[in-house]
């Protein structure tokens, strides 16, 4: 590795002086935009997966958030893809940003309509260069509700979507389980909340529930690429998109890179940090907790989480104006690996051994060769839940959410496809990040920037309405929709990994469909 490499994952001076690992003002927003910071090792550490080629001429899905070729490998428990391996891994994008702005053009029809056709035509740009994700690039483009609230008061325009006058936000697609349930119209688009187990680090103040208008995220192997189209689309050039936008946040982060056989670069990256913990990640681990997350069992396809595919789910089919959408919850989490690897707390025991993790990770009682990596459980029932916490006093974090990130029966889409019992709603897009908490930030001493590496996630997922993403997180706290709950606390060692993770940041945005991704309904304002 380049010194410079080196010399970018830490500060020396910081890690030597306590009192300078506090907060820090960060750098300024031209210096982030142009540099990806230790990330730029990551193209020198690893070799791209072989990818599929999407074919030039074949048309991008109507899904912004799917990936048209994903990479599946063969997986034989270690994070390897092995030709006696028997479970199936999805291999995601090795670089995974996600840049949070607001507008800065004023609300109007002219102005925004002008916008919405400036934004697009640079996205299209973008497409023409380069091809789909993950070996070239994907642009994916999600509003706020704050972006609907204060530009789209109002439709002045009718259309066969909605008649002329509509106000806000009665133009949102609506949850029609949630409503039904609730008795009162709820929205698939709510702002975000906290949960039970939200607990940001000490000093740290509460979860900042974020109110940015817009969140691009942007998805490659390789880095040059996200780099081009970050100065494409938040450059000041006449051709860039730049001047409708005050970025408030720009978060970095990766994952993979150790199914080959080569160490992962939540290994390489962490111990090159000299992160508290980093000598126990696994070699090929996708994460900083050791275990693969991107099991193609645990992921819906790309129709299942959208808006319109599950009937009753919401209102957008047949034909509604966010059709090919979906719900996208972003925040930001500190991994607390000291303690998770059992060198944490004075005394504290609690994940010191490899079962202690599993048990965590997914279910009491669990049983695969000491050391997997990557494991496949079976589907968890809400019964079953409860009487492995009678009978052992804890859960799971994955087999906790189960009951309710799966369907509970085999339902027909309104695509006419059959999805059987245990099929999962949602499809992951998290990836790890040495941001503290992010790499750059409009804010400071609000966000609590420090230079100081530190081990995080930065967890985005797919689902079909907000309320869907509600559920599955109360679920990890142990709350379940009939209103059964276990008895200990959420933050307890015996609630899966929620006593090592540390919540700063939530906010929930709508993923419209390709086709009306820049500005979505300003062609309606007058």
């Amino acid at each position: 590795m380049k010194e410079e490499g080196k010399k970018g994952l830490s500060d020396p001076e910081e890690s030597a002086n306590p009192s300078r690992r506090g907060f820090v003002a960060g750098v300024t927003l031209g210096v982030a935009l142009a540099s990806s910071g230790i990330y730029e090792v990551i193209d020198k550490l690893v070799t791209p997966p072989e990818r599929v080629d999407a074919g030039a001429d074949k048309p991008l899905p109507p899904e912004q958030y799917a990936i048209p070729t994903p990479r599946l490998i063969m997986d034989n428990g270690t994070g390897v893809a092995s030709s006696n391996g028997t479970i199936p891994v999805l291999i995601p994008p090795l670089h995974n940003h996600v840049i949070t702005a607001t507008l800065k053009v004023p609300p109007t029809a002219k102005v925004l309509q002008e916008a919405q056709r400036h934004l697009e035509s640079v996205i299209q740009g973008l497409e023409k260069r380069f091809p789909p994700p993950p070996s070239g690039l994907g642009v994916v483009v999600a509003w706020g509700l704050p972006y609907f609230q204060h530009y789209i008061p109002s439709l002045g325009r009718g259309s066969g979507f909605f008649k002329a006058g509509t106000r806000y936000p009665d133009y949102l697609p609506v949850d029609l389980m949630t409503s039904k349930e609730r008795g009162r119209t709820v929205y698939a688009l709510q702002d975000a909340r906290t949960y039970p187990s939200d607990q940001p680090p000490a000093g740290f103040g509460p979860v900042r529930l974020e109110q940015n208008h817009v969140a691009v995220l942007l998805r490659s192997d390789s880095l040059d690429n996200i780099m081009e189209a970050t100065n494409a689309l938040f450059g000041t050039g006449s051709d860039q998109a730049g001047d409708l936008f005050t970025v408030t946040s720009i978060r970095r982060g990766f994952t993979g890179g150790g199914h080959t056989g080569q160490q992962s670069l939540a290994s390489k990256l962490a111990l090159e940090a000299g992160l508290p913990g980093a000598k126990s990640i696994p070699v090929h681990s996708p994460i900083f907790l050791g275990f693969t997350t991107t099991i193609k069992s645990a992921e819906s396809s790309t129709p299942v989480s959208n808006l319109e595919t599950l009937p009753g789910w919401t209102d957008q089919w047949p034909d509604g104006y966010f059709k090919y959408g979906t719900i996208m919850p972003l925040s930001h989490l500190y991994s607390d690996l000291a303690t998770w690897y059992g060198e944490g707390r004075a005394g504290s025991k609690d994940f010191s051994e490899y079962a202690d993790r599993l048990r965590a990770m997914y279910r009491p009682g669990l049983s695969v060769p000491d050391g997997s990596v990557t494991v496949d459980p079976p589907v968890e029932s809400e019964d079953d839940i409860f009487q492995r916490v009678r009978k052992s006093g804890s859960y799971g974090h994955n087999g906790s959410m189960q009951p309710v990130n799966r369907l509970q029966k085999a339902t027909t889409s309104h695509y006419g496809v059959t999805y059987p019992v245990g099929t999962p709603v949602s499809n992951r897009g998290d990836f790890a990040t040495l941001d503290n908490p992010f790499h750059y930030t409009s804010d400071p001493a609000g966000d609590h920037y420090s230079s100081q590496k530190a081990a995080g996630l930065h967890f985005l997922i797919f689902v079909p309405t907000a309320e869907t993403f509600n559920r599955i997180r109360l679920a990890m706290d142990g709350y379940y929709p009939d209103r059964k709950s276990v008895e200990f606390s959420p933050r307890s060692p015996k609630a899966g990994l929620n006593a090592v993770v540390h919540t700063t940041h939530r906010q929930n945005f709508l993923i419209p469909p390709r086709s009306r991704r820049s500005f979505p309904l300003a062609e309606f304002l007058s």
